[in-house]
């Protein structure tokens, strides 16, 4: 007997498959020895069936059997015993003349191999052509099989056994929507035959292949790419490892590995991929379709209503599927996918635009039937023509509004653009249209303004929403630069209203906070204010009298114990829906200049969850500005950085060529406000990219240019060019004044000046600077303003008198309420400096070490290095320590103990007599310092620390 050991070429091409091969050649021997048998090897499409009866067919040649084929088709399906007569290579006649005979009742042929009719006479030329010698029979794709030839066929296997035959069968064993013909052996006794399946490749093959094929040395991700996109199946992974060759021969080397098709230079992958989906069948190819284009959304149940299909059938073809690695589930329940994008983009090639189109549409309304989320639903419409249905609507707009509130303005503009799409009323329309507008305003995309000027005639003229709609255009406007139109149209808009109507007052209101964004409005606008109030002020509503307040405040001409008294008198009284929010910006913003920071936040709290979504709302867009400060202002670096719009521009700095002052997002009072945060937390090279953005937009006459002047200028001399900032702060100062601001509240120009001046030696031009500041700040009398004012007028001052100022800031400010911290630091560490240079260089260390305490618990590494570097000046020893618990200042120390020992944060307040604020900083700190991120890891990363109690 011929030995069964392979020969090399029998496996060329072949991976997994040399057991299989093995023992159909020990059928074989069996066959030349006269005792016969028939072999069916089964697999999926493209696991190898044709490859490995190719095999066969060439060893058993090599070792005497006479080979004969047949490939079966479909296309040969209806002729009976096609398969046979190509496979004995005979032309087979029908017995009698009447051709349609046969199909008639009582009249079919004798199907017997031992009768008079075809099938005897294959039988017959069978057993002559294995009279001549062993014989080896291959018939691939036999499912295709017409009905008779596989009639043939499993009578035959009853006789084999006595013949020098080998009959070697394949056929496609896969699960399909459309059931496929039984097994064709169904009905023989197992000893009659030998079955084999093949299954995919493992992964250790597959990844040998890929190594065979595309080098050893491929970068991460295309090993487990290649798997994942064929599932292991040969023949899929020949094809792709075909193309990838060819991308890898074109570009010159291995890169990322392709996520579509369109990477490919050729295209044999999605060949294969399409061929092996024409084998399934047109209901297996559409539901595989539709699930690749419904991609995560959707179960069993939809997919199977989208795609038209039984509801079991697909879910057992999907576990089938997933079984094989071509679908995966992110996790148990989840919605089953395609396993890679290459895979998804191959099942979808060719497949009709419309097609597609229906797919999302269907699946839309199923998930809104089905009560699934708004976003899910917008997701599938985003692709889709207009549907002309109220869900269609209802659910992009929930979509968009859910998406505002989370801070998705990018998706919440595409579920609003595709609503226009679809037929809407009037007002409907113009109400989108200012939803629209005021995210791509506020993104600083000038098409925002073109949506809300289309919007604005839309509006009801007595309703609410012309109003709204109004406002936001004129601020789109004035923050654009146009001023004069936007207060025009806020005019034309009062003059369309009945006379002293609470929604006449507001737009007058909204006019009055943007007519701050010029000069020569905003001082028109306060002059007016002022004669009213001097002649008529009666007739002046809440929100005019809180901006009086506002700006005799910034005059310097009140002092914030009665601008606060006069607040709450206006607070007292019940305010018109339309008016609040007016009220509430301008109360908080002086509330912020007054130290008031708890009722600050809430009403900053209270007034953006009440008026959002309306976004582009110079009320709102004033709380917004003033949360900004009163961060800056209590050190909260990182709440600062935190804000939507500062991330937006860091996360983009726009590296290699000038910023586009266009596509410059958010206030630039906050984005200012983010430049000195930076340059305070070590982040110099940001604080100048930053800066040199808002730079680009140009000089303006709103008062945000002087808040980004006075920051710039703070960055400048933080660099030692003490020029430059004096030119910054000179500039801010002169029209800070041409605005009638002459209060240091807002921005302390004279403070920054003086500092430059004594550093260029102008001492004399600094105290005169230096003195005016302080007297100023004595007109508004807060810890912060007199503080700051004497730790200025100290420094430059000098000598005992200085070290006596300094004293007197360091008292002011250890005696004000929370919030000062920063001020505070600044305020020790020029005491520090002060008794340094006085001699008493232990009181200095003492200071200067209780300046870079608080400095680090505020995150400020600016401050901390500064304080260093004057206790260095000092005569101390400095042992930086910024991480473990060493880093932990006496006040995290102590609250971290507390709260290792389980104390709640309102324990720890009441215990150490802190705001609920100051403890979650210090914890916040602490946390960061000891590198862990909950509770509960407390008293492992404080060690004995904890044991004792604080």
């Amino acid at each position: 007997m011929t030995g069964v050991t392979a020969e090399p070429c029998d496996l060329a091409g072949l991976h997994e498959r040399r057991d299989v091969l093995d023992r159909v050649s020990a059928d074989a021997a069996r066959a030349r020895a006269g005792t016969g048998r028939i072999v069916l090897v089964c697999g999926a499409t493209g696991t190898g069936r044709s490859a490995l009866l190719e095999a066969v067919a060439a060893r058993e040649s090599r070792r005497g059997m006479r080979v004969l084929r047949a490939r079966c088709s479909p296309e040969d399906s209806r002729a009976e015993f096609a398969a046979v007569a190509e496979l004995l290579d005979v032309e087979l006649r029908p017995p009698a003349p009447d051709r349609h005979a046969w199909d008639e009742p009582g009249t079919g042929e004798d199907h017997s191999l031992h009768g008079t009719g075809r099938a005897a006479r294959l039988w017959r030329l069978l057993r002559s052509h294995a009279a001549a010698g062993p014989l080896l029979l291959v018939v691939d794709d036999v499912h295709l099989a017409d009905p008779s030839s596989r009639g043939w066929f499993v009578r035959a296997a009853r006789l084999l056994d006595r013949l020098p035959v080998l009959l070697v069968l394949t056929e496609r064993s896969q699960y399909d929507l459309d059931p496929p013909p039984p097994c064709l052996l169904r009905t023989l006794p197992s000893t009659l035959f030998s079955f084999h399946t093949l299954a995919p490749l493992s992964f250790r093959a597959a990844a040998e292949l890929v190594r065979e094929r595309l080098g050893a040395g491929l970068p991460p991700g295309w090993i487990d790419g290649c798997l994942r996109a064929t599932g292991g199946v040969p023949l899929f992974l020949h094809a792709l490892l075909t193309d990838l060759a060819r991308l890898t021969a074109v570009t010159g080397g291995a890169g990322v590995f392709p996520d579509t098709g369109a990477r490919l230079y050729s295209s044999h992958y999605t060949t294969m991929i399409a061929w092996a989906l024409e084998s399934a069948g047109p209901a297996t190819a559409e539901l595989a379709r539709t699930l690749a284009e419904l991609d995560t959304t959707g179960d069993t149940a939809l997919l199977a209503d989208v795609a038209g299909t039984d509801p079991g059938r697909t879910g057992r073809w999907i576990d089938a599927m997933a079984s094989s690695g071509l679908v995966v589930r992110s996790g148990p329940g989840a919605p089953p996918r395609v396993a890679h994008p290459l895979l998804r983009d191959a099942v979808l090639d060719g497949w009709p635009h419309r097609r597609r189109q229906e797919i999302h549409r269907a699946a839309a309304e199923l998930l809104y039937q089905r009560g699934e989320s708004a976003g899910a639903v917008a997701r599938r419409l985003l692709s889709v023509p207009a549907v002309g249905a109220e869900w269609a609507v209802n659910a992009l707009l929930e979509a968009a509004a859910t998406a505002v509130r989370e801070g998705r303005t990018r998706h919440a503009g595409d579920f609003l653009r595709r609503a226009l799409d679809e037929p809407l009323s009037r007002e409907r329309r113009g109400q989108v249209l200012t939803e629209l507008g005021c995210l791509e305003a506020d993104a600083g995309r000038p098409v925002g303004v073109r949506h809300l000027a289309e919007a604005v005639p839309l509006r009801q003229p007595t309703g609410s929403g012309r109003l709204r709609t109004t406002v936001a255009l004129g601020t789109a406007l004035a923050r654009g630069g146009d001023v004069q139109a936007a207060l025009e149209i806020l005019r034309n808009l009062c003059e369309e209203l009945p006379d002293r109507s609470a929604q006449a007052r507001a737009a007058q209101a909204a006019g009055a906070l943007l007519s701050a964004y010029d000069r020569a409005s905003w001082l028109r606008v306060m002059a007016g204010l002022r004669h009213v109030a001097a002649h008529s002020p009666d007739r002046l509503d809440q929100a005019e009298r809180a901006l009086l307040v506002r700006y005799e405040a910034t005059a310097g001409l009140i002092s914030a114990k009665e601008a606060v008294e006069r607040l709450c008198v206006l607070s007292s009284i019940p305010a018109d829906p339309a008016l609040a929010p007016y009220v509430l910006a301008t109360v908080a913003a002086v509330l912020q200049w007054a130290e008031r920071y708890e009722e600050v936040d809430r009403i900053i709290g209270e007034g953006l969850s009440a008026y959002r979504p309306v976004a582009l709302n110079p009320a709102l867009h004033a709380l917004a500005d003033t949360r900004a400060d009163a961060a800056a202002a209590r050190g909260r670096y990182g709440e600062l950085l935190a804000d939507p719009a500062v991330r937006a521009v860091l996360e983009n700095p726009r590296p290699g060529g000038p910023a586009d002052a266009s596509a410059l997002q958010g206030s630039v009072n906050i984005l200012s406000q983010a430049v000195l945060a930076l340059l305070e937390t070590g982040r110099r090279d940001e604080a100048w990219r930053l800066a040199d953005r808002i730079a680009a937009c140009g000089p303006r006459d709103s008062w945000e240019w002087n808040r980004f002047l006075h920051a710039r200028g703070e960055l400048r001399a933080a660099d030692g060019d003490y020029s430059s900032a004096l030119a910054d702060f000179r500039e801010c100062g002169r029209r800070q004044t041409d605005r009638e601001v002459l209060s240091p509240v807002v921005t302390p120009w004279r403070s920054g000046a003086a500092e430059c001046l004594r550093r260029l030696g102008r001492t004399a031009e600094a105290l005169e600077l230096a003195e005016e500041e302080y007297r100023l700040a004595l007109v508004w009398g807060t810890s912060r303003t007199v503080g700051r004012a004497l730790r200025v007028l100290g420094t430059v001052t000098g000598g005992r008198r200085g070290t006596e100022l300094s004293q007197r800031a360091v008292a002011v400010l250890r005696t004000a309420p929370e919030g000062v911290e920063r001020e505070l630091v600044l305020a020790l560490i020029a005491l520090g400096e002060r008794l340094t240079a006085a001699g008493e260089r232990g009181r200095a260390r003492t200071v200067l070490r209780e300046a870079a305490g608080l400095a680090g618990e505020l995150g400020a590494r600016r401050m901390v290095a500064a304080a260093e570097r004057s206790l260095v000046d000092s005569g101390a020893r400095v042992t930086r320590v910024h991480s473990g618990v060493a880093a932990l200042t006496e006040s995290e120390r102590r609250i971290a103990g507390l709260a290792a020992e389980g104390r709640t944060n309102a324990e720890i307040c009441e215990l150490l007599h802190l705001a609920r604020r100051t403890v979650e900083t210090h914890l916040t700190s602490a946390y960061r310092k000891l590198g862990i991120r909950r509770r509960s890891e407390l008293p492992a990363a404080l060690g004995p620390l904890s044991d004792g109690g604080a």
